[in-house]
């Protein structure tokens, strides 16, 4: 399979079809992690840290989370990564959705609608995932943590992503976060899944048309 080109691309490259894009697969992603919270069988890592963060400020969830992204951006000066459009977008629409979502949805506590949240939440997070980092408008805070990370330090994107997510549930549960299969599920079915849609996702440049033929 050839290699997907999603390296950040101007926004006056077909603006409007990838700014729908980028806000379309924001508002899911935002939604999705609501659903797994509501879920109550434990988190993604990241929402395994703001939960715990959360419980000791009595902030909401959503506002939780926008801090958190705001704090990895200041991460990015020393490595010398660049925001987009996308990154400030990705701080704004996550938190605002997250918190939308949760307050029309309650806790579960039936196990079967806990399934479905968690099942649901994870593959509309994949969905999700694969829609917004196929606009190329440039990575999320935690994205560009990850590949700047790898770059200045030489390792394995995978190795970098796998010691941040690590770190960060470790840290979440320290402080209360929930971790539990539905932690497991999503380390599982996250890359699959968005490895797997985004060929379906990423933008591409059309090619000129050839004169002559």
């Amino acid at each position: 399979m050839a290699q997907i080109d999603l390296r950040p691309v101007r926004i006056s490259r077909d603006p409007v079809r990838r700014s729908v894009q980028l806000l379309a697969g924001l508002a899911l992603y935002g939604t999705s992690v609501a659903l797994v919270t509501r879920a109550g069988l434990g988190l993604e890592p990241w929402s395994v840290l703001a939960e715990g963060v959360l419980k000791h400020t009595g902030l909401t969830f959503g506002t939780v989370t926008g801090l958190i992204s705001v704090v990895v951006l200041l991460l990015w000066i020393p490595l010398r990564q660049r925001p987009g459009i996308g990154t400030i977008a990705n701080v704004v629409v996550i938190s605002v959705m997250v918190d939308l979502v949760r307050a029309f949805l309650p806790d579960q506590h039936d196990l079967v609608w806990q399934i479905v949240l968690l099942v649901g939440g994870v593959a509309l997070n994949g969905v999700a995932t694969a829609t917004y980092v196929g606009a190329r408008l440039g990575p999320g805070p935690r994205d560009g943590l990850m590949t700047g990370l790898a770059g200045r330090t030489g390792r394995s994107v995978r190795l970098v992503r796998t010691a941040i997510e690590v770190t960060v549930v470790a840290a979440g549960f320290l402080l209360g976060g929930t971790v539990g299969i539905g932690t497991v599920l999503y380390a599982l079915a996250i890359g699959p899944l968005t490895q797997a849609l985004l060929p379906l996702t990423t933008w591409r440049e059309q090619q000129q048309p050839q004169e002559g033929h």
